[in-house]
């Protein structure tokens, strides 16, 4: 191997320096860009790199670009559109990943770089960091607070359901309802595992929100999301802050069934209810139809027990209340006896004034004769007669006075009748409207109007403000002045 020239060298043998220099191979850019980057892909084909992710850019065209770093060193890498789309998890600033990739180079900015083929995290305690981080973000927003999740109903008529529709979730789900009691259900078919399944999640809840209450298809009044087991990395869809703000959202009243009991994910924390398995999100959903229909009859069964016992009570009360009162026979048969003695009293007096009355009737009667009668009669006729030509002169006298008050009645109202003032020379004005005009400043400055003289009435047309009275007074002054001057002259 050529030995080369030692720093001394250099500086004092500047010959030495030239004629190394002249027997190095000289290369072109690309030429040495493509050796460097055969070395690095010859050397590193295969690498598996543990770091930081820093800098996090999903481009327009699907392809991911990351920094992976720790204390000394960054390490730029890419992730091609085909391997980001398969990620179980959402890469993001300060997750702690492993990346497994093949080392290469980009000439085009001289540089190397890793080209990942999978990404995952560290550890689960990286995955617990990141949930513990969102789980403090969330809970300081109050997407946690007990006092904004909304009540389960107690029977819904339709129940929604957000999972994989080719699971045993849904079956689970569908088998218990159909036990308990069977509701209408609407399965919201989606991913519940792997990349862009939050997305369809977040989707599924915001749809069954958006359904028009009474539409053609019927709105949920409960919401399942549900999934089976797994993994944390298999669950961590559920910890994406977009499923999460879209369970805090929704209107309607979300059970939370993701995984199995010792499962926790985001949604359990937002959701209105936690169930520990899709099977118990069932049951926390519907009652037993069995135990319900016994509920019923057993309250029935009290019910009309309760209500014997209460007309009983009040029947023995009643009862208590008859024999302090006494029978109604001792209490009114003394008033009904003195009853019966006034009335047969009041028989014999009528009897009796009743005979009375014939016989009087019956003497006088006795005492009349033709001749008597006839007497009376024609007595009463005279004195008839004689008030009756009394009567004549002073229904008379009667009548003439009230015909003299009418009279002058009459002639009084003639002479207050506003036509008699009109045959005089003056004139009535009024508005469009009708409405008389009393003063030129109540007339309109403008518009049609009526004169109405003795004779009849004529239209005019308002076209001019009232001016001031004082002017008026004064200009009316000089044109009745003027004349006179001119006669004095003349």
């Amino acid at each position: 191997m050529r030995r080369l020239p030692t720093p001394y060298e250099v500086c004092f043998n500047p010959a030495m320096v030239r004629e190394q220099i002249g027997n190095v191979h000289e290369y072109t850019v690309s030429e040495l860009s493509g050796a460097v980057k055969r070395a690095i892909e010859d050397n590193f084909g295969l690498v598996r790199v543990k770091g930081e992710l820093g800098r996090v850019t999903r481009a327009a065209s699907g392809h991911v670009y990351l920094d992976l770093k720790d204390e000394k060193a960054v390490l730029s890498g890419v992730m091609w559109k085909g391997m980001a789309a398969r990620l179980s998890i959402n890469p993001e600033q300060g997750m702690e990943v492993v990346a497994t990739g093949r080392m290469t180079t980009f000439p085009g900015q001289s540089r190397y770089q890793i080209i990942i083929d999978t990404l995952e995290p560290a550890g689960v305690g990286a995955l617990m960091a990141l949930f513990e981080e969102r789980k403090k973000k969330l809970a300081a927003e109050g997407l946690f607070a007990p006092e904004r999740k909304k009540p389960i109903p107690f029977l819904p008529d339709v129940i929604g359901v957000v999972t994989s529709p080719s699971g045993a979730v849904i079956r689970d789900i569908l088998h218990r309802l159909r036990e308990r009691f069977p509701r209408h259900v609407l399965v919201w078919p989606t991913l519940v595992q792997g990349r862009g399944a939050e997305e369809k999640i977040a989707a599924a809840i915001e749809g069954f929100n958006a359904l028009a209450p009474g539409g053609d298809v019927p709105r949920p009044d409960v919401m399942i999301v549900a999934r089976g087991g797994g993994s944390l990395e298999d669950l961590w869809c559920f910890n994406e802050e977009a499923v999460a703000r879209a369970v805090a959202a929704s209107d309607i009243p979300v059970i939370s069934a993701v995984g199995h009991e010792t499962d926790t994910t985001l949604i359990d924390y937002v959701a209105d209810k936690r169930a520990p398995t899709p099977t118990a999100a069932a049951e926390f959903a519907v009652p037993v139809r069995s135990e319900l229909l016994s509920e019923v009859l057993n309250k029935e069964r009290r019910m009309v027990g309760a209500a014997a016992q209460m007309m009983e009570a009040r029947r023995n009360a009643l009862r208590s209340a008859e024999r302090g009162l006494g029978r109604p026979e001792d209490v009114l048969g003394a008033a009904q006896q003195l009853l019966d003695r006034r009335s047969d009293q009041l028989t014999a007096a009528l009897r009796a004034r009743a005979a009375r009355a014939e016989k009087e009737l019956a003497g006088v009667v006795g005492g009349l004769s033709v001749r008597t009668l006839r007497a009376g009669v024609e007595t009463r006729l005279r004195e008839t007669g004689r008030l009756g030509a009394r009567l004549r002169p002073a229904v008379k006298r009667e009548f003439q006075a009230f015909a003299d008050r009418v009279a002058h009645h009459g002639r009084l109202l003639e002479s207050f009748d506003y036509k008699n003032v009109l045959s005089r020379g003056f004139a009535l004005v009024r508005d469009a409207g009708g409405k008389l005009v009393r003063r030129a400043q109540a007339a309109p400055a403008s518009g049609p109007g009526e004169i109405e003289f003795a004779d009849g009435a004529r239209a005019v047309t308002f076209d001019d403000a009232p001016k001031d009275q004082k002017t008026a007074r004064k200009a009316a002054a000089k044109k009745v002045a003027k004349p006179q001057q001119q006669r004095l002259f003349d």
